[in-house]
């Protein structure tokens, strides 16, 4: 029988470990380690042949219209919260990307250019002129695409979580707890609302051929950009390198830098009170 004094010891490191796994548990549970709940836009889509793609859409409030584009391979319901916020001074029109949620694809390799044109394509559609642009991630990307190729088309543009060339990407985005939560979710949703649903990892296919060339934008490419311009990220971005995103903001005349202590990629979601003035306030100048 083991001696009384070695059980105690035996429970003693028991206990310091448990308490030990306990803290490394709290620990673990930092705010830009977590993936909050996905929330949802009340009300129905509509659909528009655009380009050759059903392009899905929601519209909610009056006003300067503004356009919401969301990160790959998610869809628009990620920014609902935005559309909320934004819907009681704008004209609000949430998209589903090309081959996301509930637009589908042409067979055609993805691009930005591609994505940006089906922008530029519902606004001629719904008869606006000319819009603001609020992109997370690939939409982010996509804003800065209509910022230089369209540049009649958008007012003032916020690219949260955007890149403009793959070397300022993270290779592991996916290992991190977050982003890793948001791959396994981005799937589930993917099949309850894609009139693909069993094409989730086709879409994920296009996506990853996509990343790796894309964007490819020189500082000359960017400094052609015009639109007051804020550039955003949550300071533990577990995709984007923090460095890569000042360089963008640096390279576009004007533009605005701002990080959002304490979030990662999905800070939207993440400490929306925060991201949403931090865009209102933006917006709001005129």
């Amino acid at each position: 029988m083991p001696h009384l004094r070695t059980l105690a010891r035996g429970t003693l490191l028991l206990g310091t470990l448990g308490l030990a796994m306990l803290g490394a548990t709290a620990q673990a549970a930092e705010t830009w380690e977590v993936l909050p709940p996905t929330p949802h836009l009340a009300g129905p889509f509509k659909t528009a042949e655009v380009n050759g793609v059903q392009l899905a859409y929601h519209i909610q409030g009056k006003g300067t219209p503004v356009f919401l584009l969301h990160g790959g391979p998610a869809n628009a319901d990620y920014l609902a919260g935005q559309a909320k916020a934004l819907s009681t001074h704008y004209q609000v029109i949430s998209v589903d990307t090309r081959g996301h949620g509930r637009s589908n694809a042409n067979g055609l390799p993805l691009s930005y250019d591609a994505m940006a044109d089906d922008v530029v394509g519902l606004m001629k559609q719904l008869g606006l002129g000319k819009a603001d642009v609020v992109g997370w991630s690939d939409g982010g990307i996509t804003a800065l695409d209509l910022a230089m190729r369209y540049p009649d088309k958008v007012g003032r543009i916020v690219a949260f979580g955007a890149n403009t060339d793959p070397t300022g990407a993270f290779p592991d985005a996916d290992k991190k707890p977050a982003f890793g939560t948001f791959i396994t979710r981005a799937a589930d949703e993917y099949k309850q609302l894609s009139p693909t649903p069993d094409g989730f990892e086709k879409l994920n296919a296009a996506l990853a051929q996509m990343y790796q060339q894309q964007p490819n934008w020189t500082p000359a490419q960017l400094a052609t950009i015009k639109a007051p311009t804020l550039i955003v990220d949550g300071d533990h971005d577990e995709a984007i390198k923090p460095d890569h995103t000042r360089y963008i903001a640096k390279s576009i005349p004007g533009a605005k830098l701002q990080f959002i202590e304490g979030t990662s990629h999905f800070a939207f979601l993440q400490k929306p009170e925060v991201f949403n003035k931090v865009m209102l306030d933006f917006l709001a100048k005129r």
